[in-house]
């Protein structure tokens, strides 16, 4: 691998990592000198892994600064309707094209992730895994790149719904029953499975920020 490729990578990769993570939050303000101590990487790709992130709308302009984006309320809208119809398809395609190694895989990750219902941020970590297994389960490249690309925007918000009281048990109820229906190749159950838990996740997240609000 060339020495020039590299360091642009993983300065992208690296941020956006650290976004993901909670580590930059919505409204904080990246500064190329102090990203390039943090991870060791020169000032150079730190500048071209901003300007990309800021055109993936990831990163929003205050002044002359670079912040995290946030969401506003149509933004978040628009962005569990996208996720909504692009999860569906995916649990769809699962239970098309699921192998039995991939849904077992998906009912032991259900079984561990009990163990996390104290700790929101590790179940939040959990879920998203859970979810990124159905997506890989579809055996559909196309719509696995999309769904990444939703689940970056989705680290722009400040809260996981799964943190609101009783949301962690119900959540992973909701996810045994999307496993269920793609073990059994019902399609039509699995698509509306992982669409009613949107659903119900996207309400959650209206509720907290009402009364947040």
């Amino acid at each position: 691998m060339t020495q020039g490729r590299t360091p642009q990578k993983d300065a992208y990769t690296l941020i956006l990592d650290a976004i993901d993570s909670g580590v930059y939050r919505p409204g904080d303000r990246l500064v190329e000198s102090e990203l390039a101590d943090r991870f060791g990487v020169s000032r150079t790709p730190i500048r071209e892994a901003l300007q990309r992130l800021e055109t993936q709308s990831l990163l929003a302009r205050d002044g002359r600064s670079l912040i995290v984006a946030s969401l506003d309320h149509n933004q978040m809208a628009e962005l569990y309707a996208v996720r909504t119809e692009l999860e569906g398809l995916a649990a769809r395609l699962a239970a098309r094209h699921a192998t039995e190694e991939e849904v077992r895989v998906l009912r032991d990750m259900v079984a561990d992730d009990r163990a996390l219902l104290h700790d929101p941020a590790a179940l939040a970590r959990a879920n998203r895994r859970f979810h990124k297994q159905i997506h890989l389960a579809s055996h559909n490249r196309f719509l696995v790149q999309q769904l990444d690309l939703v689940y970056r925007s989705m680290a722009l918000m400040a809260t996981t719904s799964l943190a609101a009281q009783g949301r962690g048990e119900i959540a992973l109820a909701e996810h045994l029953a999307i496993v269920e229906a793609i073990a059994c190749r019902d399609e039509a159950a699995a698509n509306s499975a992982l669409r009613d838990h949107i659903s119900v996740a996207f309400v959650t997240r209206l509720k907290q920020d009402a009364a947040e609000a």
